[in-house]
């Protein structure tokens, strides 16, 4: 995508109110190659279609209960069983929390993976292998699967192909990223969030607290586009395409507007979680965070994760539906029925605008949680055995695959590995999961794990 206005028309103080080329963290260096196709690393797909053209990524950070979410054991004793109850589904047989409502009456677009299992209950090691598909080693730096579908499936235009909302923790950005890949496939965080009242991109608009420095990286910014402007007039035209995509990017009101919730109508935005009658900083963060990345992959762009946090709760369940954990406020940030919401209203927001056969929507998290609740009405680590629900983008749906024992504790049938998922995930994006990438040392690396396989049962 071109931007509409010529860029060399654009007025200098244009260029000092969205902040420069340091938007959302990356350097001068990255954003003018930002989005740059890669042409010695050529998809190798074999002759397959992609089923999806694009990815949200709903990440549950900390860890999210399969026995609170989509794998209840009602029948299981109490200290099993946990606090709340559960609800049919439109499968006949299938139950999930009484949390997820909205959820299980369209369980007939949604597949869940109730077998997944890891080796690692360590937060750091548990999420370099979901976002990975490799077991993380000193090794080597294993790329994020958003990085390499960043890197191989560039969509040409303004906008990053690699995008997280708000931002991925302190924990995650130290343990997974771009890995060996160029630093333009590393993910663009808003630094924001939208579901709050205080939600601004960051440095898309000029703001108070500049430092000097800052400041003068930015004057020079500026006067370097000056140039490229005079450049552009006088040559009609510049051959460098990295410096046009920069540039385009800077001065185009089309890339600053898909990240404003403000062009959703009221309708809309609360069909995801916001009460019409509260204002923004009463919304429901995940909803709007989830909207958001509607609006993204609408325009585009090939990757978002959604980054929800709190799920790491070793205390009072209770938390999970009553309210986000430190939220003084109650029902609009609850967890799980945050969750209900937002995923209800995703899928069927896809539907409705004809884009959920392209757009694969998957529902992560780093591992599950112990079956007995512990001493504090928690429960703990546990990678033994958790699940993963995946929706659109060519997913055969409708399906439950694999099964857990009647206390959630260990897989019975079909395990399924983090690595299976990254090879599943990038088949249904059209890439060849053997598909190799160079290391800077020129060592190949498959996409996907050489030991994983494809979930036959999810291709539709």
């Amino acid at each position: 995508m071109r931007c509409s206005k010529r860029c060399d028309g654009v007025p200098r103080r244009s260029f000092v109110r969205v902040g420069g080329l340091s938007a959302l963290g990356l350097g001068l260096g990255d954003l003018f190659r930002l989005q740059r196709a890669n042409s010695s690393s050529p998809l190798s797909n074999q002759g397959s279609a992609a089923k999806a053209k694009s990815c949200i990524l709903i990440w549950l950070d900390g860890g999210a209960s399969h026995l609170d979410t989509f794998d209840p054991k009602p029948q299981a004793p109490t200290e099993v069983r946990g606090p709340f109850g559960s609800v049919e589904t439109s499968l006949p047989g299938v139950r999930i929390s009484e949390h997820l409502p909205k959820t299980g009456q369209m369980m007939d677009n949604l597949a869940l993976i109730r077998s997944v299992t890891s080796p690692f209950g360590v937060h750091n090691f548990a999420v370099q292998y979901l976002m990975t598909g490799y077991k993380p080693t000193p090794a080597l730096e294993y790329p994020s699967i958003a990085s390499v579908v960043a890197h191989l499936k560039t969509q040409g235009g303004i906008l990053p192909s690699n995008i997280a909302i708000p931002h991925l923790t302190s924990r995650d950005v130290a343990t997974i990223g771009n890995g060996f890949l160029p630093n333009d496939t590393k993910h663009f965080s808003l630094g924001s969030d939208p579901g709050k009242a205080s939600y601004k991109v960051r440095d898309l608009d000029f703001y108070r607290g500049l430092d000097i420095s800052r400041l003068d990286r930015r004057r020079q910014i500026v006067n370097a586009m000056n140039e490229y402007g005079k450049l552009k007039s006088q040559a009609g035209g510049v051959n460098d395409p990295d410096l046009e995509r920069a540039y385009n990017l800077i001065a185009s009101t089309e890339a600053k507007a898909a990240f404003d919730l403000g062009n959703e109508s009221t309708e809309m935005r609360g069909q995801y979680g916001i009460d019409p009658r509260a204002n923004l900083g009463d919304s429901n963060n995940i909803g709007q965070q989830c909207l958001l990345a509607r609006r993204l992959v609408e325009r585009g762009v090939p990757f978002v994760t959604v980054n929800n946090v709190g799920w790491d709760n070793h205390l009072d369940l209770q938390t999970y539906a009553n309210r986000h954990p430190g939220d003084s406020r109650s029902a609009p940030h609850s967890l799980i029925p945050g969750l209900d919401k937002a995923l209800s209203a995703l899928i069927s927001d896809l539907s409705t605008r004809g884009m959920l056969d392209e757009t694969l929507v998957l529902v992560m998290t780093d591992f599950g949680r112990t079956p007995k609740i512990n001493s504090t009405g928690g429960r703990d680590h546990w990678p033994n055995c958790f699940s993963v629900a995946m929706a659109g983008g060519g997913v055969q749906c409708g399906q439950v695959i694999g099964a857990s024992d009647d206390l959630g504790e260990f897989v019975t049938d079909r395990p399924i590995t983090p690595g299976d998922l990254s090879a599943t995930i990038y088949t249904l994006l059209g890439i060849d999961p053997g598909h190799e990438l160079k290391t800077p040392d020129g060592r190949p690396i498959q996409v996907a794990p050489p030991a994983s396989k494809v979930i036959k049962e999810l291709i539709a």
